[in-house]
């Protein structure tokens, strides 16, 4: 893989990368596309990370579907796919981690200790292997977009990362591989999620910038959903994720909720 992108790097040829753990939906292929547009070659891998999984996560049951995905990546115009296996990126003797202090351990990072190292450590060896010009990744993963960037700066990688914006269902749940596992009932209910997001963005709108009204308002929605479990619900910096209590300068709300044993997390631009 670094052999054929280090040689088109030394042809001039800029080189697109489309990170994924498979199972691919609609914005996966958003950015394969965007990919498409801006680079001369694209890159996507499809690698199912386990250092960025808990020891009572969804690791053994997470949805794969390689022949689909190939199938996919090829409609888009993808030229290579990387799928590497565990012991590829993790030799054994491995001891190497990376981790960006002060981003890791906030929202999700709280309930998932380790994971932003893990999902940190992973993009940084990808980077390393696929050496792209732009890499491409989904709003819907806020943290872990505000993360990358940081880790891609602080190690001088020279790959401009790329945030798209979240592809929703046509009821505003955000697309995620981890939707397959819900029943319909709980289906139905995870387009509460959304509807909690406008709820606070509308009355941002109306002039509201207390970032507590915000979030009662989010909250007011979520509980009409009994269904759905809220883990969290923040009001934080776009860059370095602090709490804010006011959104006069821009602010991002940050959603984590379970719907029965789905953990769904969302992201609104207030």
């Amino acid at each position: 893989m670094s052999a054929a992108s280090l040689a088109a790097i030394r042809a001039g040829r800029t080189v697109g990368f489309v990170p994924t753990m498979g199972y691919l939906h609609e914005g996966h292929l958003s950015l394969a596309r965007a990919a498409r547009v801006e680079n001369d070659i694209v890159v996507a891998s499809i690698f199912v990370n386990p250092t960025q999984f808990g020891p009572h996560e969804d690791l053994a049951r997470y949805p794969h579907d390689i022949a689909g995905d190939t199938e996919k990546l090829i409609s888009e115009g993808v030229d290579i796919l990387f799928a590497p296996s565990a012991a590829e990126m993790y030799p054994p003797g491995s001891r190497t981690f990376v981790e960006v202090d002060g981003l890791s351990g906030l929202l999700c990072g709280e309930s998932r200790p380790g994971h932003f190292k893990g999902v940190a450590t992973v993009v940084a060896k990808l980077f390393n292997i696929v050496r792209p010009t732009r890499a491409y990744f989904g709003a819907k993963d806020y943290q872990q977009t505000v993360v990358i960037r940081r880790m891609a700066a602080d190690l001088r990688t020279g790959v401009d990362v790329e945030v798209l914006p979240t592809v929703r269902e046509t009821d505003g749940l955000a697309m995620s591989s981890r939707n397959s596992y819900l029943k319909p009932a709980e289906r139905k209910a995870a387009a509460g999620v959304y509807r909690a997001l406008s709820a606070a963005v509308a009355l941002r709108n109306a002039g509201v910038t207390d970032a507590g009204r915000l979030k009662d308002e989010a909250l007011r929605a979520l509980g009409a959903e009994p269904t759905v479990a809220v883990e969290y619900v923040s009001v934080v910096h776009p860059e370095d994720l602090t709490m804010l209590d006011d959104v006069s300068s821009g602010a991002v709300m940050a959603v984590a909720v379970r719907v029965g044993g789905t953990r769904l997390i969302d992201n609104i631009a207030l």
